[in-house]
């Protein structure tokens, strides 16, 4: 069971497709659905779910199936896989217009809810917003792709697969992968470590792995964009090196052209500020909320 959430949340479990899925709901008012990234569960979310509730909305979290304290089924994992399970909890549990809330992947699924499914939202908020579930192979110089494409392989592989999952999921990599991903390494906490490394002690978790892995990229943000409805804030965090915020330039050409879409960067956060700098994070949600 992740830590952050046993020590901070509700646990709750909801059946999908014979999956058992975990979430948690906090708050009362107009419902925000908060949707975690790669490899993440609820507790990614510990610093803002009290504060969203504690001001007047119903925040709801979940781990994707395959992530966190949800089932990890040997299936073919994509983001319409996950858009479709998110859909299917918000029939069941909110079925009201619902503002999506996203970090990384989990941005872009919320990005993908809210132009496809529009009857479903009241707006969006991405986070360091991934542009696909893994990289496009024109994305990645030539080298690059070379070696990305044998690690593939290799995580893959029946033989290999589970020697090399067992090495990066061990305590101190993870430790040493949030060291470049985060700014302040302050933030990196053995709290944030056990809550990604307990998940990948399940079984199938190594399957679940590969399966992303080799998962196709999805729609790109330049794809779905266009068929935006409804209010939409983007924050990055200005040292990301997953995400670089060179790559934000859609968002911040569209909020110069848009007047219902805003930019904000966020200065000495990484690629997860909602847990690195939460507290200009949630001023800037719940400033947004109030106007939009």
């Amino acid at each position: 069971m992740t830590l952050a959430v046993e020590k901070t949340f509700n646990k709750l479990d909801w059946t999908w497709q014979n999956h058992q899925i975990r979430y948690t709901v906090a708050g009362e008012g107009e419902p925000l659905f908060l949707i975690h990234g790669f490899g993440a569960s609820i507790g990614h979310w510990k610093k803002n779910i009290p504060v969203l509730a504690a001001n007047g909305y119903q925040v709801y979290a979940i781990d994707l199936l395959g992530f966190g304290d949800s089932a990890k089924p040997p299936l073919d994992y994509s983001l319409d896989l996950w858009q479709s399970q998110i859909r299917d909890f918000w029939l069941a549990h909110i079925n009201q217009p619902t503002v999506f809330i996203g970090n990384s992947i989990g941005a872009l699924l919320s990005l993908m809810l809210v132009t496809e499914h529009p009857e479903m939202s009241n707006g969006g908020v991405l986070i360091n917003c991934a542009g696909g579930l893994n990289h496009r192979p024109d994305e990645l110089n030539l080298p690059l792709r070379l070696v990305m494409g044998g690690f593939t392989k290799l995580v893959s592989s029946p033989i290999t697969g589970k020697f090399i999952f067992n090495r990066i999921r061990q305590k101190k990599r993870i430790r040493n992968t949030l060291y470049q991903v985060y700014r302040d390494r302050a933030a990196v906490t053995d709290e944030l470590v056990e809550m990604l490394y307990e998940p990948s002690c399940d079984p199938g978790a190594q399957e679940v792995f590969a399966s992303v892995l080799t998962a196709p990229p999805g729609k790109t943000p330049q794809e779905l964009l266009p068929n935006l409805q409804h209010s939409l804030l983007v924050l990055w965090g200005e040292e990301d090196p997953w995400t670089p915020i060179k790559g934000a330039k859609i968002y911040q050409d569209l909020a110069s052209a848009n007047g219902n879409v805003e930019f904000n960067g966020i200065p000495q956060a990484g690629h997860c500020p909602q847990d690195e700098k939460p507290e200009i994070v949630n001023q800037y949600i719940l400033d947004w909320l109030a106007s939009k």
